[in-house]
């Protein structure tokens, strides 16, 4: 296949980040606001963002099942942030009644690492690269627990609380606490389009 079409969930969130990371790969890449751009989809991003707010106008734009079914059929996805929540199965610390999309047998507490004012940047080892991930932190989830079909990819240690989840893979989706997309290093957004290529053949 050619470049394949990636879209960015674009209702809320860090949206134009994406697509300037993924356009710098080479990749199709759009804003995702109506259902005919959601099946023109190869793959889609859901990016950082606040997740209350996602999931409320992904239901008032009739989004949100057709989001839901996409992923749940196979499409490959990248969480970021509140991404990440948005992909999660189960949620802690969520509003009353909050939903997710799913995808990910995962548990993720919601802004586990604090608020705002707890945002930090720091390098994460990845079981998937050579070099530690220069990692980008706001107001961002942890995974609690994984499933047996989920693979962890990066860690880190938490003062006084020990070693968290903060990126994990199912099959074709893929998730991260932190926002790889406010930094010059595309390699986590190469290893999805990587992942993408992959499941298309």
């Amino acid at each position: 296949m050619g470049s394949p079409s990636i879209g960015v969930f674009a209702l809320q969130g860090d949206v134009r980040e994406h697509l300037v990371a993924l356009s710098e790969l080479g990749v199709d890449a759009f804003a995702v606001r109506r259902l005919e751009e959601l099946e023109r989809c190869d793959a889609l991003v859901m990016p950082g963002g606040e997740s209350t707010t996602m999931v409320k106008l992904a239901r008032a734009f009739d989004m949100f099942d057709a989001f839901a079914d996409r992923i749940k059929t196979g499409m490959p996805t990248l969480g970021t942030c509140a991404g990440m929540i948005m992909l999660a199965d189960r949620l802690r610390d969520g509003v009353v009644g909050q939903e997710t999309l799913g995808g990910l047998d995962i548990t993720v507490r919601r802004n586990a690492f604090g608020r705002q004012v707890d945002s930090f940047e720091g390098d994460v080892g990845f079981t998937i690269f050579d070099d530690p991930v220069h990692a980008v932190f706001i107001r961002a989830p942890w995974v609690e627990d994984v499933g047996p079909g989920v693979e962890v990819l990066a860690s880190v240690a938490v003062p006084g609380v020990g070693d968290r989840i903060v990126a994990v893979q199912q099959g074709p989706v893929v998730a991260t606490s932190f926002h790889p997309e406010v930094s010059d290093d595309l390699r986590i957004h190469r290893y999805f389009l990587d992942l993408v290529t992959a499941t298309a053949t």
